[in-house]
């Protein structure tokens, strides 16, 4: 989920940021350049200023004119030296009356030719265009020159971009500079805050896994993350509560009618048998009611170990698996050879895991157990001890008739059996406490197929006390 909250948070982030900082971009190049144009504006008004009395008349001295003439065209010179920027005041029929440089004159067209047009109608020219750091060109400022009421003249400036396009520029690093260390702050802001929101639903998915896997007691911390993530962890707790509450009270039932009952079936077994000692030697229907009442009492006595498998504790420690494992089939070595069924063991002399020693032994006598059940005469059981880095899988393979694909999901529910193997001796909890007991130190036990032919059942012990387990 974090990695579908976090790009969606990070793409309207950088959106807000580009539509902060395109339009602010844009306006500091229009004050740049508005800095420009004013600066452009003051230094043709100077120069009108000066060309407005460069005309002569009738009753002015012509050697007046041409001593202004001349300090006009050394300011314009001294202008465009200094500052490389082109000046000119040009009559109304596009004539130099003075320029720097010489062979500079107004263009015709374009920009320029706007700009001159605009200033002889006796207005500025209006504002350039907009100079990007990415265009060259040039920046065209013309105003008019007034003389009793009439434009006599027109002051023209044309000036060079490059400084100006560098201001931009500079500007422009600056605000993504300023942009990028933004967007960095936004990244972390929204690691934080998706960490914030996602971590009441990381914790709450684990314990709905813990509960799934038969942890009953997992809860969820309702003091972090949104309000609607808070209420939901507490109406969780509330359901596990009531989950667990009514497991416990199913767990009492069960263990209470085992026990109840099976003091009134070995007295109704007891009467049976004074009941025999009256009848034939041999009698068919008091064999076969001893037979049902035996089966009966295993059944009540699994369902008692059911009961208690499922609400007891594991008491976890470091237990070598190998040499457990070893010794369970040694203790079952005597029934495969009275099955004629060849028991064997492969694996490590010794590797340690986590795992309760009497809970995995029960699990290991029911798993071997029913092995040799299906297994025929002449075949083989093979019990198999890994190690990898985190875990130790004992592998009980037979060579029986196995299962269907369909029965392999069901192996393991409680009175279940194959249709197939109904004549079997069993009660079909066997499986079920051996997995309960497995459970309760956070280890799994699973069925698959056995190539070519027969059942393999695997148990996983962890090696090393997880979180999880602790808990």
């Amino acid at each position: 989920m974090r990695t579908r909250l976090l790009p969606l948070l990070i793409v309207l982030m950088a959106g807000v940021l580009l539509a902060l900082g395109l339009p602010l971009a844009a306006g500091m190049a229009a004050v740049q350049q508005q800095r420009v144009v004013v600066d452009r504006i003051d230094d043709t008004a100077r120069f009108a200023a000066l060309a407005q009395f460069v005309t002569t008349s009738a009753v002015e001295p012509a050697a007046a004119a041409d001593e202004r003439l001349h300090t006009l065209q050394a300011e314009l010179a001294r202008y465009q030296d200094l500052y490389g920027i082109r000046a000119g005041v040009f009559y109304r029929n596009s004539k130099a009356m003075a320029v720097a440089p010489a062979d500079w004159s107004v263009p015709p067209t374009g920009e320029g030719g706007q700009a001159f047009q605009e200033a002889l109608a006796g207005r500025r020219s209006h504002d350039p265009q907009q100079v990007w750091p990415w265009r060259r060109s040039r920046l065209t400022v013309a105003s008019p020159v007034i003389r009793d009421g009439d434009v006599v003249a027109v002051v023209v400036t044309e000036s060079p971009t490059g400084q100006l396009r560098s201001r931009i520029l500079h500007g422009w690093l600056v605000l993504a500079a300023g942009e990028t260390a933004a967007m960095l702050v936004a990244v972390g802001a929204a690691f934080r805050l998706t960490g914030w929101v996602l971590r009441p639903v990381r914790t709450l998915d684990a314990a709905a896994h813990g509960i799934a896997t038969g942890r009953m007691n997992s809860r969820v911390a309702a003091d972090s993350g949104p309000p609607e993530l808070r209420r939901l962890a507490r109406s969780f707790n509330e359901m596990a509560d009531n989950v667990e509450n009514v497991l416990e009270q199913q767990r009492a039932f069960v263990a209470d009618a085992s026990h109840q009952l099976r003091n009134p079936l070995a007295a109704l077994l007891l009467r049976i048998d004074l009941l025999a000692l009256d009848l034939p030697e041999g009698h068919d229907e008091v064999s076969s009611v001893r037979t049902e009442g035996r089966r009966l009492a295993r059944v009540l006595d699994d369902l008692l170990d059911l009961a208690l498998a499922e609400h007891a504790a594991a008491d976890l420690q470091v237990t070598d698996i190998a040499g457990l494992v070893r010794d369970r089939v040694d203790a079952w070595t005597s029934v495969a050879h009275r099955e004629r069924v060849a028991l064997a063991y492969h694996g490590p002399a010794a590797v340690t895991g986590w795992a309760d020693p009497v809970a995995l032994s029960s699990a290991l006598d029911a798993v071997v157990d029913n092995a040799l059940k299906f297994t025929p005469a002449e075949a083989r059981v093979e019990v198999v001890v890994e190690a990898a880095a985190d875990r130790v899988t004992v592998t009980v393979a037979d060579e029986g008739p196995g299962l269907a694909d369909d029965e392999l999901a069901r192996i393991g529910d409680r009175f279940w059996r194959s249709s197939r193997h109904q004549n079997v001796s069993g009660s079909g909890l066997g499986l079920s406490i051996s997995r309960a007991l497995l459970a309760a130190g956070g280890a799994t036990l699973s069925y698959a197929r056995n190539d070519p032919c027969g059942l393999r059942a695997t148990i996983t012990v962890p090696r090393t006390a997880g979180e999880d387990v602790r808990a």
